[in-house]
């Protein structure tokens, strides 16, 4: 029988290999995220925002609940079959973008896509923190969310330029063919499962630490689980908001589908590369002060951006939210690990992503409906008055974590 070993460097293959395979899982996402809001806009000619956004809540909505189950399905069914199951279901997603005949069609690709974030994107996570020792999990999160998000960047950019130089369809989805396929092909046949190093950490701690309800603990009774659970849903709350209106934006302003991919692309290429040292990072610093700082450059940018109208102003303020991101990204799941028992970690972890995720569908919602009601720029305020709020929810609440 192979001995079992905690840590990257003695699990350095398997966690490179996931480290890629998260790369991929980016690229699903990054393949639509200057796309999808100018195809509303242009091929099936919506004009209410609220319905214009619809794909990014079926997407939120169907991951945060997928999350949830990878979750509680991880010590049962294993992190490899969950992430061989969540590539299946991507393989369908660039074909239905690219010869959608109505919304709905989008509608459904999205749901496929939340399918595959959700069980693809959070049994990575789960496997990358079984791998690495407590020491190092900020580290871990760091590179696997460097990975994905810089994918998301990178893809972005492609995919517009290949719009601009070929049209909105079908072209620019054939990165989510290639992506879907290699995602698939290597989880199958090079990705080990990870519960064997998960039950080595559980037979060396002690059950104290233990929560009797695994759901509520993380949602709202344990001070620190609670106080990270709420700034990831407000995170990807004002990502939501920024996936949909941010290309609308600057569409308005008169921008070209070039330039808009570029900004577009610049916010989640710095948060990704920001990840990097901000997962490492914290490590060493008390988590408590890098997500308070991280939630209050959001709430400060997006108030910002509210008034931005130059394009190299827009270039600015995307540079600085991606570094807000990146700031509290990898502590986040660090974070819920630390105040876990390992034999909790997984589930805790799928139903603070449960609730991160839920944010999209949140903030797509509530954008829509003062977008349409009011206009963008006071759907931008609100949502970063909330992120700031957030950030004192954060301050206020959370006990100083150790580094």
């Amino acid at each position: 029988m192979e001995h079992v070993k905690v840590g990257i460097r003695n699990n350095l293959q398997q966690f490179t290999l996931l480290v890629i395979i998260t790369a991929f899982i980016g690229g699903m996402v990054g393949m639509e995220r200057s796309l999808i809001p100018q195809l509303a806009e242009k091929i099936f000619h919506l004009a209410s925002k609220t319905a214009m956004f619809s794909f990014i809540v079926a997407f939120g909505a169907t991951k945060a609940i997928t999350n949830y189950y990878t979750g509680f399905f991880a010590n049962n069914y294993g992190r490899k079959n969950l992430l061989v199951t969540g590539w299946l279901f991507a393989l369908p997603i660039p074909w239905i973008l690219m010869y959608a005949p109505t919304w709905n069609w989008i509608i459904a690709a999205n749901i496929l896509l939340g399918l595959n974030q959700g069980l693809a994107w959070s049994s990575t996570v789960v496997m990358k923190i079984d791998l690495a020792e407590e020491k190092n999990r900020g580290l871990a999160m760091g590179l696997n969310e460097f990975a994905g998000y810089f994918a998301v960047g990178l893809i972005t950019f492609l995919v517009a330029y290949l719009a601009a130089e070929y049209g909105l369809r079908p072209y620019p989805f054939f990165v989510g063919v290639v992506f879907s396929i290699a995602g698939l092909l290597c989880s199958i046949f090079f990705i080990k499962d990870t519960r064997s190093q998960m039950t080595l950490a559980a037979s060396a701690t002690d059950t104290s630490g233990e929560l009797k309800n695994v759901f509520w603990g993380t949602t709202l009774l344990n001070k620190n689980l609670s106080a990270v659970t709420q700034a990831g849903l407000v995170n990807n709350m004002n990502d939501g908001m920024m996936w949909g209106l941010y290309p609308l934006l600057l569409h308005a302003k008169g921008f070209s589908v070039a330039q808009v991919g570029l900004v577009t692309a610049i916010y989640p290429a710095c948060w990704g590369i920001g990840q990097l040292f901000s997962g490492r990072l914290g490590d060493f610093v008390p988590k408590k002060r890098f997500l308070f700082i991280g939630m209050f450059l959001q709430g400060l940018t997006l108030l910002v951006l509210s008034t931005a109208s130059a394009l190299q102003f827009f270039i600015v303020l995307s540079v600085v939210l991606g570094l807000g991101k990146a700031t509290v990204y990898p502590i986040f799941a660090a974070a819920i690990a630390e105040n876990s028992h390992p034999q909790q970690r997984a589930q805790s972890i799928g139903i603070f992503r449960f609730w991160r995720d839920l944010g999209y569908a949140l903030g797509a919602v509530l954008t829509g409906v003062l977008a349409d009601q009011f206009s963008l720029q006071v759907a931008i305020i609100i949502v970063g008055c909330i992120t700031l709020l957030s950030a004192f929810i954060i301050k206020i609440r959370m006990q100083l974590l150790k580094a």
